[in-house]
């Protein structure tokens, strides 16, 4: 069920009662994050002795727990009877079961299973409901918020501090780094056939592109984080720039991120290049290394005119000025066009998420729905990034370099490269590239991840913390939705990414940088998310993908045709109807399945041909031996 602005909202607004318990399991269906996690037995060691579980285990009893997939190196913490106070309807009892990993919930009084299954890095803020002389049915208990769109809500009884215990175990699993504690990435033992951290080389990927070449070189002037300490070590510049040429530009750029190749279109030799704003100030100090240096970029392939695009409104751009910071004016970049995209910065997208959650958990409001969700300004925002990707891919289709930057160029830069790389190479498309593209341009780039989602951080209320990444993520759900042929990838891929940048179960979205994640030693402690991906890729695949690997994609960045993502929003939510794979989908995945079957017969009758039995000659050249080569080429017809 999809909600597409402008054309009224499709609800199914149905009985509460018939639907609460449904609904939490529906919900726990849905959610990756659990559904396809590998079983391993359930220890049950309890807090501060998880170094001896088959001890803990005779010496507490615990319910054993048959239905849930306890992750290798989960431990559990504590077992309580509690309510949990349903949104959609009534009070469910049941028990919670916290674990180093995850809550848990499952009810007792129903038969109809409710059960929720919460990571505990989703989990922002946990709060104490009601005091001890609280009056009222269920006012004494925890109220916990989420980073994934939701909202918890846990009864207990009034007497004898019962909640003390719990609240205390969740404020100190959920908040591991202010407690002096291991994200659980790093107690996690799971393995996987594939080493998830060789996805991304960045040599590798810099020779498909072609590089480099007589107009752009490797440079390994960052090696040792000496440069920019939130750069990558390999960077690819200029071939007539000089490493000092970098050294006195990296003093003209905040946080010394220079100018610095993402994507080289090999047919035009045009380039999208990134970095952050240069340290104009009040007082329009100019820098004649770094005008010099982005006329390099501009004559690599002849550009008559560099194109930079400043994500940032005009106004935020001027004010930024008496921080130090600014924009290229034209006298001092006589060769370069500036362009100013009006994106907002990570305050505005913050509330405007913060907005979207209150009208769409717990309740969606039929009546008010559009004008409700126009408030909140999301699809706004979502419009004016791809709108910003768009100039500059078609920029760069067209013959031209650009510069891209915002502020620091790690929120809005990294939005604007990797989409509008997106859009022009078709191999960002696969499921392979489409994770190169995040660790390339997102995480080795330093997006400041675990400033913007605050892992293990009992801090809710930093004004550091922004939905940046999400709202990419979205921009690319739009761009499958308008071309749902042109990625490998599907839904599933994207909403799994999304849970697990809060999970804390893998090592790929923690810290803010390359060089925090080296000296953590992340790729050696932890488990990649694009191990447990590649364990299943079929789970991810889109089955109408179709090759085409020149085609550039321009989405239609009109607010006509930008839709609310209702199945990541609003999949909480039972009484919207959730979208069910359609027909056409699975019709397609049984003739593909069909396909593989006839693949097998065929090339076990070729083996068959190939013995010099003369049983099996006078079999091979009977007229059924050609059926199955008959059945595969109507079924390879496109479709």
């Amino acid at each position: 069920m999809t909600f597409r602005r402008g054309s009224g909202l499709y609800l199914a607004l149905l009985g509460a009662d018939s639907w609460v318990n449904v609904a939490l399991e529906s919900c726990r269906k849905a959610n990756p994050v659990m559904a396809s996690a590998p079983i391993a037995p359930y220890n049950s060691s309890p807090l501060g002795n998880s170094s001896s579980p088959n001890a803990s285990r005779e010496s507490l009893k615990m319910e054993p727990l048959a239905d849930v997939a306890m992750l290798p190196g989960e431990e559990r913490v504590i077992d309580k009877d509690i309510i949990y106070i349903c949104p959609f309807n009534a009070a469910v009892k049941g028990k919670v079961f916290i674990t180093n990993y995850r809550l848990y919930f499952k009810n007792t009084d129903s038969e109809s299973p409710v059960t929720l299954d919460v990571p505990l890095g989703v989990i922002s803020r946990v709060e104490k409901m009601g005091g001890a002389s609280s009056r009222g049915e269920n006012s004494y208990g925890l109220e916990i918020t989420c980073k994934d769109m939701r909202n918890l809500r846990f009864a207990l009884k009034q007497e004898g501090h019962s909640r003390r215990d719990i609240f205390e175990i969740i404020f100190k699993y959920a908040f591991p780094l202010s407690h002096g504690m291991q994200l659980f990435a790093f107690l996690s033992q799971e393995k996987y056939e594939e080493n998830g951290w060789n996805v991304y080389e960045a040599m590798e990927e810099y020779r498909r592109q072609g590089l480099p070449n007589s107009e752009w070189r490797v440079t390994f002037i960052n090696k040792n984080y000496e440069l920019c300490d939130t750069y990558p070590t390999i960077l690819v510049v200029p071939y007539k720039a000089t490493e000092e040429d970098l050294k006195r530009v990296a003093t003209f750029r905040s946080r010394c991120r220079i100018p610095v190749l993402s994507w080289f279109h090999k047919e035009n030799h045009a380039v999208i290049t990134r970095c952050s704003q240069p340290l104009v100030g009040m007082s329009g100090k100019r820098n004649k290394d770094d005008e010099r240096y982005l006329d390099l970029i501009r004559e690599a392939n002849g550009t008559t005119k560099l194109t930079i695009y400043d994500a940032r409104p005009n106004v935020n751009a001027v004010a930024n000025k008496a921080t130090g910071g600014g924009y290229e004016g034209d006298d001092a970049y006589q060769n370069a066009e500036l362009v100013f995209l009006d994106i907002h910065n990570i305050h505005v997208m913050r509330e405007s998420l913060k907005k979207l959650k209150d009208i769409v958990y717990p309740n969606v409001e039929e009546s008010h729905w559009l004008s409700s969700l126009e408030s909140t300004h999301w699809l706004e925002h979502i419009k004016l990034v791809l709108s910003g990707a768009i100039q500059v891919a078609d920029k760069v289709s067209s013959g031209s370099s650009v510069v891209v930057h915002c502020s620091d160029g790690w929120d809005r830069t990294a939005q604007l490269t990797s989409l509008s790389m997106l859009m022009l190479d078709s191999y960002y498309r696969t499921l392979r590239g489409f994770q190169v593209l995040l660790e390339k341009e997102w995480i080795s780039f330093g997006h400041k991840f675990a400033s913007r989602i605050g892992h293990g951080d009992k801090n809710h209320a930093d004004q550091d913390r922004s939905p940046i990444f999400v709202q990419f993520i979205d921009c690319v759900w739009q761009m499958t939705k308008q071309f749902p042929t042109a990625f490998e990838f599907n839904e599933r891929l994207l909403v799994v990414i999304l849970d697990h940048l809060y999970s804390c179960r893998f090592g790929t979205f923690l810290y803010n940088c390359e060089s925090a994640r080296e000296s953590n030693n992340v790729r050696v402690k932890t488990v990649s998310l694009w191990s447990f991906v590649s364990s299943d890729t079929s789970f991810y695949v889109n089955p109408f993908y179709t090759p085409e690997s020149s085609r550039v994609l321009y989405p239609v960045a009109s607010m006509r045709h930008l839709e609310l993502w209702v199945t990541y929003y609003i999949r909480w939510n039972p009484r919207i109807q959730q979208q069910q794979q359609s027909p056409v989908e699975q019709r397609y995945k049984e003739l593909l399945v069909l396909r593989d079957q006839y693949l097998k017969k065929l090339e076990e009758l070729q083996l068959s041909d190939s013995a010099p039995s003369p049983t099996h000659l006078t079999n091979s050249s009977t007229p059924n031996a050609a059926t199955p080569n008959q059945h595969i080429t109507h079924l390879q017809t496109p479709f």
